[in-house]
């Protein structure tokens, strides 16, 4: 198994959103945005998330040239992304963000077929390899935070993303097919397998999950600036979450012996309602928000981790890809999506309190979606 070359797409690519996610709304906020507006921009990705994996995922249906189709995909992302260096008005800057990431999102939902293929049916090992892009993100997350308070001002961002996206686009070039991607047999038609209420069920809990997220991508770093971080702190906070999910990830293997993917399921979304009344109502304590990060590891890694083997589970042979986009594209994309422009308004409306206990109800409702089915037919 290359397991250098497949983990060094998972780098690069984590790495890139290491750099963006954190400090886009900052670097938003510096060349004039408002509130609202950074909440729009920021939920564009999210947006062509929706549609992206699953157009993509289609043309590697039909073609069978997953590999060369994640080629072409991360060299687009580059060259789409580079145009942000000539706009900084609101429809330039909405207009690369459109461009970017309809190609950006197809990445990752591809390579997943080509990781698993590799794998050979053995799920488990997944989380070795993933955890890959969790050291990328926080390798980034945390030179940045810390460069922002001196070399590096926000304004410089621009270019960190592009080398970044230009790595990843180098790297795909050296990662060989698994020449598995569609093999297998699939169990019914893809309209049986949606039909399924703990299909349903399992989608509707990821997107309120993700849903739930949106106010953290978006404005926890400005969250934490009004209450008096500067750049290294609110770096070294991002990098704990993500280091939480690194262990998780390193260990996954480990805690799948003790609980079943539902079990780590249901108590990772209870624990994700917490994580956020911790940052609503203790931003001005830190050990609350030390906890609260290290929850990331819940809200964000484990049910994530538990995803990929219920989509392994649920979406066998021919479905895997599709089932890889579906997830993609309902959870990140769609969820995603309503996160980041409804946290805008209600950063305005509500205030950041308001926001982060509603993102607690979202966790909340998905622990309620999820308990009465998702995971009891996949072992």
């Amino acid at each position: 198994m290359p397991y250098v070359r497949l983990s060094g797409i998972y780098f690069f690519y984590f790495s890139a959103l290491g750099a963006f996610l954190p400090y886009w709304p900052l670097y938003l906020e510096g060349i004039g945005f408002d509130p609202i507006q950074i909440g729009q921009i920021m939920a564009i990705p999210a947006a062509t998330k929706i549609v992206s994996p699953n157009l993509w995922g289609w043309l590697a249906d039909h073609t069978g040239r997953t590999l060369r189709l994640i080629r072409w995909a991360a060299f687009s992302t580059f060259v789409a992304f580079c145009a942000v260096f000539w706009v900084r008005d609101y429809a330039g800057v909405v207009g690369v963000m459109l461009g970017f990431s309809f190609f950006w999102n197809a990445i990752l939902p591809l390579f997943e077929t080509i990781t698993l293929g590799h794998l050979h049916g053995q799920a488990q090992r997944y989380s070795g390899i993933r955890m890959w892009g969790s050291i990328g993100f926080i390798a980034w997350v945390a030179a940045l935070g810390k460069g922002l308070d001196g070399p590096f001002p926000v304004a410089c961002l621009p270019q960190a993303v592009a080398l970044l996206f230009g790595a990843l686009w180098l790297n795909t070039l050296v990662v060989p097919s698994s020449g598995r991607e569609n093999h297998g047999e699939g169990q019914g038609s893809l309209a049986g397998i949606l039909k399924r209420p703990d299909v349903i069920a399992f989608f509707v809990a990821n997107m309120l999950l993700q849903v739930a997220h949106g106010p953290y991508y978006v404005f926890f770093s400005v969250y934490l600036e009004e209450h008096g971080f500067d750049g290294a702190g609110i770096g070294q906070l991002w990098a704990l979450g993500v280091f939480a999910e690194i262990v998780l990830f390193a260990g996954f293997h480990r805690l799948l012996r003790l609980a079943s993917p539902r079990a780590i399921l249901l108590g990772s979304l209870a624990l994700s309602a917490a994580r956020w009344l911790m940052i609503a109502w203790g931003v001005d304590h830190l050990a609350w928000l030390l906890i609260a990060q290290v929850l990331h590891a819940a809200s964000f890694g484990a049910v994530h981790a538990v995803a990929i083997h219920l989509v392994h589970g649920y979406f066998r042979g021919p479905h895997h890809g599709k089932g890889q986009a579906l997830y993609s594209s309902l959870s990140f994309g769609l969820g995603g999506a309503l996160g980041s422009f409804l946290s805008g308004y209600g950063w305005e409306d509500w205030g950041p309190r308001g926001v982060y206990t509603a993102a607690a109800g979202c966790c909340l409702l998905a622990l309620g979606v999820a308990w009465p089915r998702v995971g009891r037919s996949v072992a």
